[in-house]
């Protein structure tokens, strides 16, 4: 690279929070759509007229689109959507990282370098007084709690199907999802299988949505779903016997290596020999695109500054290490379609 055009790239990053907020604005004030659907393109007086916004405002936006490679403007001072700009306005991961970050993140990533000194989440603050992100989900106010579940069932509805083909090879009649979340693994595999029950396990405030989510909109499945409330950080807590399934689905992400080693032995203390563990992760190591990969190393960053403090996005090779050190052996790993971002790590006792 030129020493011009590496002093380019640096000033895109000194100025980035100024490309996303002109993104963010963009869409959200109608701009993007707006030239999206103009087939020849917009100027900037027709932009103001469609939107009904001033001609100031939009051309301060659209400037900044431009030299961002957003948009591109023809020899007539039209402007359309590049192929940046395309993504931008019309793909679903980037909207769905896009949102995620202003209303979960934003604030919060101020905080980051205090995060790392200190090994605490010190943006939260930023949306909320809670020790963990994990303990205020249920209480996030309507945009930032649909922002923050979008974002999680974006990076896990689609791998679903493939992951019940995975689970129930061996027929199991007693799965324990911990991290059950807002019940959805519970959901699927019982509606899969009309034979299985499903214990969730999880904090109690997230216990208690799942309960509702289920008894209030899946009647037809209530009597097969079990909850079990725990902390599994808890040094007195225990994970329970009987579960031909321990599943964990980006679960583990949520905590630390020596955390995640702590969970498996408890899974440990009381498996029956023959049960099976299975974690599916979005492993950075796994992705088939740079986008993927970028998006997932990104997440690491929310869970240092706005999670947790102390979690990151694993490789599949960081997995397998704790994995070994807990006493289990990888018996499989299953990649999903190619439409999927995940593994399933498939595991017995050693």
């Amino acid at each position: 690279m030129k020493a011009l055009d590496a002093l380019h790239e640096a000033q895109k990053i000194a100025f980035s929070p100024f490309v996303f907020q002109t993104a963010y604005s963009m869409l959200n004030l109608g701009i993007t759509d707006k030239i999206f659907n103009a087939k020849n393109g917009l100027t900037i007086s027709e932009i103001a007229d469609a939107t009904k916004l001033n001609e100031y405002g939009v051309r301060v936006l659209v400037e900044m689109a431009e030299a961002s490679d957003i948009l591109e403007k023809d020899e007539n001072g039209r402007y359309k959507l590049t192929k940046i700009g395309y993504f931008v306005g019309r793909d679903e991961m980037t909207r769905v990282n896009l949102m995620f970050t202003q209303d979960i993140c934003y604030k919060g990533l101020f905080h980051l370098e205090d995060a790392i000194k200190n090994g605490q989440p010190e943006g939260l603050k930023e949306i909320g007084d809670w020790e963990t992100i994990y303990q205020g989900l249920s209480k996030l106010p309507g945009r930032l709690k649909t922002s923050w579940f979008e974002f999680d069932h974006f990076y896990s509805d689609n791998s679903f199907d493939d992951a019940l083909k995975v689970i129930f090879k061996d027929q199991p009649k007693m799965i324990f999802d911990i991290g059950g979340n807002t019940g959805k693994w519970a959901i699927a595999s019982t509606r899969y299988n009309k034979d299985v029950e499903v214990t969730i396990l999880d904090l109690p405030i997230q216990i208690e949505t799942a309960k509702n989510n289920i008894t209030q909109n899946y009647p037809d499945i209530k009597d097969r779903v079990n909850y079990y409330p725990i902390n599994v950080l808890d040094s007195q807590s225990t994970i329970p016997a009987g579960a031909d399934v321990y599943w964990m689905s980006q679960f583990l992400d949520c905590f630390s290596e020596a955390q995640i080693e702590s969970i498996l032995l408890k899974i440990k203390e009381n498996a029956k020999p023959n049960s099976k563990v299975y974690i599916m992760e979005t492993f950075i190591d796994n992705q088939r695109f740079p986008a993927a990969e970028f998006s997932l190393v990104a997440t690491s960053l929310y869970f240092t500054v706005m999670a947790n403090g102390n979690s990151k996005m694993y490789s599949s090779s960081v997995m397998k290490y704790i994995v070994d050190k807990a006493g289990f052996k990888c018996v499989g790993e299953h990649h999903l379609h190619e439409d999927s971002f995940h593994t399933i790590l498939e595991l017995e006792l050693k």
